[in-house]
Parts: structure tokens; sequence; C-alpha cells
């Protein structure tokens, strides 16, 4: 690829063709422990700019690190704000995945904020990350070839509308997100209870039946297994910050007595 190329997307086009992509949420607000994960193997990385203390400085930093490593970036903003996504598109986010979607509406304006007038209301800069800093041709008409849209589900509204939502024109995928959904239906911290999985395993069959790639995050092998079994086809499965606690808590546990 030339430094005048729009960059593909592999992760819209793993998705479009239904392959399952491994992923991991990164939290640490670094561009040092993101390049340790982008080598790692997986598929697709989460940079959290809604639960982690990312900004948009951090954010860039880490997608430049990515960009050396064969993995997909994703980034979640912090709202479904159009400020917010343009920031993002702007130092060359290409899939977003957007929190807190309820209604069709809201999916709706996710995507107008990634599309430029007169489909949307994404504000036009010449000579940002984005374009390569001027250096790709017709960037604007184009962008949207390699954009992806993941609207995050995470209520009981938003399982209410799920095929309205998923059926949004634009969206690509949809997330669901398993802390704020068991605490939506009454079972906070109980991501395990019955009622919670029921309603997951619904959603995943719902989301596929619209023809749009399913996701969502998990941290035990058996859950993460179990939702691919289920239909996911962007399955993270596990947190950078989980991961490097408990592996550090097991190490020292070998030396206590």
């Amino acid at each position: 690829m030339t430094p005048n190329e729009l960059p593909p997307n592999a992760f819209k086009r793993a998705l479009l063709e239904g392959k399952q992509q491994i992923g991991l949420w990164i939290s640490l607000a670094s561009p040092y422990s993101a390049e340790i994960v982008a080598g790692a193997g997986y598929d697709w990385l989460v940079i959290d700019t809604e639960h982690s203390p990312n900004e948009v400085d951090t954010t860039l930093a880490q997608l430049q690190v990515l960009a050396a490593y064969p993995v997909s970036a994703v980034v979640r903003p912090a709202w479904n704000d159009k400020v917010l996504i343009k920031r993002h598109l702007d130092i060359g986010a290409q899939t977003l995945l957007v929190p807190y979607v309820q209604t069709a509406e809201e999916a709706a304006a996710a995507v107008a904020a990634i599309r430029f007038p007169t489909q949307g209301v994404r504000g036009v800069a010449g000579v940002t990350r984005a374009t390569r800093f001027g250096r790709v041709k017709d960037y604007a008409k184009r962008a949207e070839e390699e954009l992806c849209m993941l609207v995050q589900i995470e209520t009981r509204a938003g399982l209410d509308n799920l095929e309205a939502i998923a059926r949004t024109d634009g969206v690509d995928g949809v997330f669901i997100g398993p802390a704020d959904l068991a605490a939506g239906l009454g079972h906070l911290g109980e991501q395990q209870h019955p009622e919670v999985q029921s309603a997951i395993q619904d959603a995943i069959k719902r989301i596929r039946a619209c023809g749009k790639g399913a996701g969502i995050l998990a941290t035990d092998e058996a859950s993460s297994r179990r939702y691919m079994e289920w239909g996911t086809t962007f399955t993270a499965v596990g947190v950078d910050v989980m991961v490097l606690g408990r592996e550090l808590e097991k190490l020292v546990a070998k030396f206590r007595g």
C-alpha cells in the first residue's frame, strides 16, 4: 500500500464474510502496552475511551502503533456524540463501536456522524491523519468504503428495538454489552443469570437473522466459546487490564505459603 492509498478495513471485510474475529479490549491507555498486545495474534483490538482513561491523544498514539501490525483497531467513543466521533475519524479510526444505542434513530445518528453531507453531518477536513495528510485522492468521496459502524445495545429498550437498530442503513454490526445488559435486566453483576444468558442468545439470533454481524465481550473461556456457538462473529475474549492483574496474582501466589 502506498502513502496515497486509502487503508483497507480488514475487519469490515471479515464481518461481511461472516468470519469469526477474535478480539481483546485494551484499556491501559498506553501505546507501549498496546504494542505488546498488537503482536499477540488477535484479529481486532478495542481502544476504549468510555471506561478507560483514553483521550484523543492517547487514542492517536495507539492507532499509530497498531498500524504496524496485522490487527484491526476498533475505537469505542465515550458516547454517541458527533463531535467525539468526528475527532476519532480524523485521527484515522476506521471502525467505531458506539455505546448505549437504544433506538433506530440513535443508530441513524451514529451513522450520520461518519458520513459527509448531504448523507450525514461529519465535518470536512482535508489534511488529517485519516486523509494521510491530504495524500488520499478523493478521500471525502471514498472514506465510507472503509468505515465500519458497530453499535452497542445494553438495555432492555435496545433489545426491544433490536431489529430496527440492526437494519438501520449503515450499521455493519451490533455488539451486545453484557454487563450493562445484566444491570438493565435487574441482575447487576450477574452476567451468568439465566435471564441474561437467554436474552443474549436470543439477541445474537435476531442480529444474525437481520444479516448483520453479532459481537460481544466475555472474560472467561466458557462464555466466549458459548457465545461463538450461539453465532457471534466478532468476539472479544478478554481485557488487557484483567489479564495483567489476574496473571500477576497467579505468579505471586506460587511463591506465597
